[in-house]
């Protein structure tokens, strides 16, 4: 619990009308996408840099902990208050404060819903290119917080290669500017820095974004197969013959079963796995890049090769892709997504690693992801209710992501470290890694107050690895 004189402290600088710290309001801000619950003793929503250092300021003189938090969509307990204290909450500071079609640039608040930003846009024939599956409601700020990615990094990249600056309040209340409205930026990359740092760092209070023009054209596909390691084997083929697809998705058997029966989107039912992939640029170019993918496909024993033939079928495919979370909810009534990454050679042993897991913890496991990046999304299917499902869930992912550490990949692609992961960071780095950003840490907060418990390892080194904590059932019911 916090001090009544924080409370009273944050309601003369913002307002009565912009704290909630009644139990029923705050049980709405003690979850997000993942399986990890804590609750915060406030939550507070300012309206401006300046509001959000005074909350800054005040935490600081009453050392208490202080968590950001933009749509709570994050997968990996970002914007979980680990210790209780602030949540500062950014829904209030949502809006788009500049456009400057003509340099490409718009500037924005955390706030903004990242679809949003493109909606704006696109009827001046712009679009905004970090696409999460949640982009219909998660904000920018949390993109930048999380680097998030999306299905279309494979061309585009993730989040941080579309942040030119950012405005942001450090721990003590004093606010920076870092980067330029123009690539490379004079001095350290601060703002590469922030970018992924899940607000242990700062508080992003605003964002300079690039903005890309639409393409002159688009194709998609979707290819179908019934083995899945001729699925994974065409992304290979794909990359050797020197295409980069826009997109390049693939969903096993299990997962494209459960997103057809909720969606419609004409995926087969039986078969082993499919890609969905799709191509952007200049006609001529999408044109021969088509060939050369159907190709590719047959080349690896696709059993059909379809073609998009209108948006609206384009539309309906990736209708699909991205509402398969909630298809799930048609299955299974709780599931647990992760996000390691391998390289693309191993994403067909790494399928079978996890189907194997899946059968030791009996569990079943479906899979969408990636595919041209081997950011991978296995997806553990359990029930709270049932003993011991909780736990096996959570030792199965620890499991996944350490194979994927072992044949030369990450333990995350976009998803974050947050709290759910933080423990495998001595399997990814080494202690003296680790020990330098946790002196990076203590430079910009040295009271440890900004999003405590979150990214780095409190001090273990790689032979004190803990198995990942354990959630009981009464915390997700």
């Amino acid at each position: 619990m916090i001090a009544e004189a924080v409370r009273r402290e944050l309601a003369e600088a913002l307002g009565p009308k912009a704290l909630l710290d009644r139990e029923e309001d705050l049980r709405l801000y003690e979850f997000d996408g993942g399986v990890d619950k804590a609750r915060p003793d406030v939550v507070v929503f300012p309206r401006s840099a300046e509001q959000a250092a005074a909350i800054a300021r005040i935490a600081q003189k009453h050392k208490v902990p202080l968590v950001g938090r933009g749509a709570g969509t994050g997968l990996s307990g970002g914007a979980i208050p680990r210790e209780g204290g602030i949540m500062v909450g950014f829904s209030r500071m949502n809006r788009i404060l500049e456009l400057d079609l003509e340099n490409e640039r718009a500037v924005v608040e955390p706030g903004v819903v990242n679809l949003e930003l493109t909606n704006t846009v696109a009827p001046m024939g712009y679009f905004f290119a970090p696409d999460p599956s949640s982009q219909k409601a998660c904000t920018i700020g949390g993109n930048v917080a999380e680097n998030a990615g999306g299905p279309h990094t494979l061309v585009y990249g993730v989040t941080t290669n579309h942040v030119l600056g950012l405005e942001a309040v450090l721990p003590d209340g004093r606010v920076i500017q870092t980067g330029a409205r123009w690539p490379d930026a004079a001095g350290y990359d601060l703002t590469g820095l922030l970018t992924g740092s899940e607000g242990t760092l700062a508080l992003v209070t605003k964002v300079t974004v690039r903005l890309m023009k639409k393409p002159e054209a688009v194709k998609t596909f979707l290819a179908i197969y019934d083995s899945v390691d001729d699925c994974a084997a065409t992304v290979s083929e794909i990359t050797a013959r020197a295409i980069t697809p826009a997109a390049l998705e693939m969903l096993d058997g299990t997962l494209l079963r459960m997103v057809e029966e909720a969606t419609h989107a004409g995926y087969p039912l039986d078969a082993a796995g499919v890609l969905l992939i799709e191509l952007e640029g200049v006609t001529e170019a999408v044109e021969d890049q088509a060939e050369q993918i159907k190709l590719a496909c047959e080349a690896c024993n696709a059993r059909e090769f379809r073609t998009a033939r209108s948006a609206q079928e384009r539309d309906l495919l990736w209708k699909g892709r991205k509402n398969a979370f909630g298809a799930i909810g048609r299955v299974s009534p709780f599931f647990y997504v992760h996000d390691g990454v391998v390289p693309r050679t191993q994403i067909a042993p790494t399928l079978h690693e996890i189907g194997a897991i899946g059968n030791r913890h009996e569990l079943t496991i479906s899979n969408i992801f990636h595919a041209g990046d081997g950011n991978m999304h296995p997806i553990i299917l359990f029930d709270a209710r049932k003993p011991g499902d909780i736990e096996k869930a959570q030792r199965a992912g620890f499991d996944i992501l350490e194979h994927c550490v072992k044949v030369g990949g990450s333990i995350t692609g976009e998803h974050g470290i947050g709290m759910e992961k933080i423990d495998l960071m001595a399997k990814q780095f080494n202690e003296e890694t680790l020990e330098l950003m946790r002196k990076l840490k203590q430079v910009f907060d040295p009271a440890q107050l900004f999003n405590p418990g979150k990214l780095l390892p409190a001090g273990r080194g790689c032979a004190e690895i803990r198995q990942p904590p354990i959630v009981g059932p009464e915390d997700l019911l």
